[in-house]
C-alpha cells in the first residue's frame, strides 16, 4: 500500500471527527475593540461575627459563664465566687470561716439559678475507708443544709464521698491534711432556668 492511500484513508477513518466538532465563530473587528465588562458575583460568604470586647466585669462574667462547665468551674474558683469550706479532724460541723464561704458561695448561687451543684465530701488519709466515706458524707451534707438555709434550691444540690480517694495534697503531715478535710464545690450542670 503506498503513502498515499494510507494518508488519504486516515483521513476518511477521522473525518467524523472534524466534522464533529463546532465551528468558532469568528470575531469581527468591531466586536473585537469593544470592551465587554461582566459582574462576577461571588458566592455569598459565611458572616462571621467577632465576640464583642466585654465593656464591664458583669459583662465579663456573663461571657465565663456561658462556656462549657470546666470552664465556668475554673473561673468561679479563679474569681473567688465559689470555694471550698474546710473541716477540723474528725468533725462535720461549720466553723465561723466555713459559713461565711458558705454565704459567699449561697450569694453567688442565688444570683445564677442556672447552675447545679455537686458537693463532694472529703477528708484526710487517717482513719479507716468506711469511717472517711461516712464522715465525707456528713461534711458534704452540712454544706448542703447550710446552702438550703441561705435560700439555695435543694433541687440544685447533689452530694457525694469520696472520703479519703480524691486527696487535694499528697503528702503525710498536717498542712497537707488540713487542705483535704473539705467539702468540695463542682459546678455539675445547668438547669433550663437562667
Amino acid at each position: 500500500m503506498s503513502h498515499k492511500r494510507l494518508l488519504v484513508m486516515s483521513l476518511i477513518a477521522l473525518s467524523p471527527l472534524f466534522l464533529a466538532c463546532p465551528k468558532k465563530k469568528p470575531v469581527t473587528p468591531a466586536e473585537d475593540m469593544t470592551t465587554r465588562t461582566t459582574t462576577v458575583t461571588p458566592p455569598a460568604a459565611e458572616e462571621v461575627t467577632q465576640p464583642a470586647t466585654p465593656s464591664t466585669e458583669a459583662d465579663a462574667t456573663a461571657e465565663a459563664l456561658s462556656k462549657d462547665l470546666q470552664s465556668v468551674n475554673a473561673y468561679v474558683t479563679q474569681q473567688g465566687l465559689i470555694g471550698d469550706v474546710f473541716f477540723e479532724l474528725d468533725k462535720s460541723e461549720l466553723s465561723a470561716d466555713s459559713r461565711e464561704r458558705l454565704a459567699k458561695n449561697a450569694q453567688f448561687l442565688n444570683e445564677h439559678p442556672e447552675f447545679t451543684v455537686t458537693l463532694e465530701g472529703h477528708c484526710d488519709e487517717r482513719g479507716t475507708n468506711e469511717y472517711n466515706l461516712a464522715l465525707g458524707d456528713r461534711r458534704a451534707s452540712a454544706a448542703k443544709d447550710y446552702l438550703q438555709s441561705l435560700g439555695v434550691a435543694n433541687s440544685r444540690l447533689r452530694t457525694i464521698s469520696y472520703g479519703e480517694e480524691r486527696p487535694f495534697c499528697t503528702q503525710s503531715d498536717e498542712s497537707c491534711w488540713s487542705q483535704n478535710r473539705r467539702a468540695h464545690f463542682v459546678i455539675s450542670g445547668r438547669t433550663n432556668v437562667g
